[in-house]
């Protein structure tokens, strides 16, 4: 139990200097520092920086699909998009370093379209995807393959914001999250039945 433990706090560090530093911030002797303990003895618990990344990354996932299950579940399914793409800007926004590791950085086994969203790997894709399948028994979308359209409607807001946090949209933040919602809105209605 005490082992668990001890692995918990060591991901629980490394998630915080990513979320303040980056991924490029995170190493074994920095997180041992933080934790209290050798670089030497996370390797007990993980083998490597790439399994530390990969147990944050699992964390995380977990974490913003958490947050979006708690989200408002009432109104029509275009007010709840609305609710879950606030969610999603919420957190790129709120934690820039994360977002881009988990969507845009290069590391040990990311998870891959299509297998691993098929399975269910990725909480927080599994989310849009129940979405969109509630959409296409509703009548709201067109029958389609709901992991596609759900990659489709994700991979079009990803785009924007990694527009807006390299810096390649002028707008203030207000105006960046109108941004999103009018071309989400664009997307639905293309959608459509």
């Amino acid at each position: 139990m005490k082992e668990q433990g001890t692995a918990a706090r060591i991901a629980d560090v490394a998630q915080r200097i990513l979320v303040e530093q980056g991924a490029e911030a995170v190493s074994m002797r920095r997180v041992g520092e933080a934790v209290g303990v050798t670089a030497m003895a996370i390797y007990r618990h993980y083998p490597n920086r790439e399994a530390l990344l990969r147990a944050v990354a699992t964390t995380s996932g977990r974490e913003l699909a958490a947050e979006w299950a708690r989200l408002p579940r009432s109104g029509t399914l275009e007010e709840r998009i609305d609710v879950l793409l606030d969610g999603f800007l919420d957190f790129a926004l709120g934690r820039p370093h994360l977002y881009t590791f988990l969507m845009s950085d290069a590391w040990a086994r990311a998870r891959r379209f299509p297998e691993d969203f098929r399975e269910g790997q990725g909480p927080p894709f599994t989310v849009i995807v129940e979405v969109v399948e509630e959409g296409m028994r509703t009548g709201l979308l067109r029958r389609d393959d709901p992991l596609e359209v759900a990659l489709t409607v994700t991979s079009s807001m990803q785009g924007l914001i990694q527009q807006y946090l390299s810096g390649r949209v002028a707008m203030d933040e207000a105006g960046f999250r109108a941004l999103c919602h009018r071309c989400m809105r664009r997307i639905i209605d293309g959608l459509r039945v």
